[in-house]
This record gives C-alpha cells, structure tokens and sequence, in this order.
C-alpha cells in the first residue's frame, strides 16, 4: 500500500560537522496518506461536509502533520526535527479527538472513522519511535564527545 522511501537524515557529528545516514522513513507518507483518508471522509460525509468549522479545523490537523515532518526534515539538524515531530505527533492527537467527536455528534459511523482513528494511531507511534531514536542518537554522542 504505501513505499518506503530512504530518506537522507543529518545528525551531528562529534568533531566533522554532519554525519549521514539512510534510514527507512514511512512517516511523511504515512501522513499524506491519513490525510487523503479525513479529506476523503470530509468530502464524502454529509454531515461533515455541511459543518465548515469542523470540516476545516480536521483538515487542517491532518495537513499540520505532514508539513511539520516535511518541514522539521528540512532544517538538517536533529533538534530541529525532533521539535517539528513533537508538533507532529501532537496533531496526531488532535485529529484523533475531531474524529472522535464526529461519532459523538454523530457526524461520522464507527466504520468510517474507525480506521482512521487506528491509522492515526499508528502514525502517531511511528512518530514516537523515531523521535526516540533522535533522543537516544544524541545522548550516544554526547556520551562519546565526553569520552573520547
């Protein structure tokens, strides 16, 4: 269903500057992906469609995401990239809950927002494991600047 892309990650070196590396990257697709799914649920739904605040306040959530990942990757440092994906990830939250609330209100069935709900989920957990790949890259070179 979705690629696998390789995307070419900046961290600092100790003492040369950059150091490059290839890692598998899923989450900018990931979230254009749940982004096709709440524009499509918002287009298609009635309900959703008719209320604009709502409509707009989700659709925004879910493109907040992806920019950030986009956006944070840019900036070729990891600090840079792990705040865009603390952003991220937080937007994770925030469509989980408009589409939760659209089965309260009715706006949605379980079956329409229950797989984006766990796509999101999902998403949401990817974004935590490379953010803790981040953390754990940087305190390996902090450890080794003071131990050379």
């Amino acid at each position: 269903m979705l690629r696998v892309r390789y995307v070419l990650l900046l961290l600092n070196s100790v003492q040369y500057g950059y150091h490059c590396f290839f890692c598998r990257f899923r989450d900018l697709e990931n979230a254009q992906e749940l982004g096709s799914m709440v524009y499509l649920l918002c287009d298609s739904n009635s309900k959703i469609a008719k209320d604009f605040s709502f409509k707009d306040q989700v659709k925004r959530a879910v493109l907040f995401r992806s920019n950030n990942i986009a956006e944070g990757f840019e900036y070729s440092n990891n600090n840079d990239f792990y705040r865009y994906l603390r952003f991220a990830k937080g937007s994770c939250g925030e469509v989980r809950n408009c589409l939760l609330f659209s089965l309260k209100v009715n706006y949605s069935t379980k079956e329409e927002a229950q797989s984006i709900i766990e796509f999101c989920r999902m998403l949401g957990s990817q974004i935590g494991n490379l953010m803790k790949y981040l953390k754990q890259n940087k305190a390996e070179q902090s450890k080794n600047k003071s131990n050379p």
